[in-house]
């Protein structure tokens, strides 16, 4: 093979774990959202978060799950202007164990299955389209 043939492979391999990553992160969604617990959370504070552009802002979640235990919740994603006020309430669900909690909305859902198959797109589209060409 030559230098370039390896690049284009290598492009495809990486292409192919990220879908693999992604596909699984859909399907952990998707139990998470038939076997969680659905409930409303209230934003009780924005947590500043410094950066080069200034403050962007996290917002953490307060929730009583099915025992009647008050737990917070700290978004991992913070934005500028802020996404919530406090006070706002959204809907959440939750794991049994309260490990694992997500904000149900399309990107609070599938955040990370929609970075990961955007990363892949291009890469499968070349690293494959490369293998595909050479084939012809």
């Amino acid at each position: 093979m030559r230098t370039i043939e390896y690049l284009y492979l290598g492009m495809l391999i990486l292409a192919l774990v990220l879908i693999y990553y992604a596909v699984k992160n859909y399907y952990f969604t998707q139990d998470l959202m038939s076997d969680g617990y659905k409930t409303r959370a209230k934003v009780i504070h924005l947590i500043e978060v410094p950066g080069d552009d200034g403050y962007t802002y996290k917002p953490v979640f307060e929730y009583t799950d099915k025992r009647n235990t008050i737990n917070t919740y700290e978004s991992e994603v913070s934005s500028s202007p802020p996404s919530y006020n406090i006070g706002d309430t959204v809907e959440i669900v939750y794991s049994e164990d309260n490990e694992e909690r997500k904000v149900i909305s399309f990107w609070g859902l599938y955040r990370w299955t929609v970075i990961l198959l955007c990363i892949a797109s291009p890469l499968l589209i070349i690293g494959g389209g490369y293998f595909l060409y050479a084939k012809m």
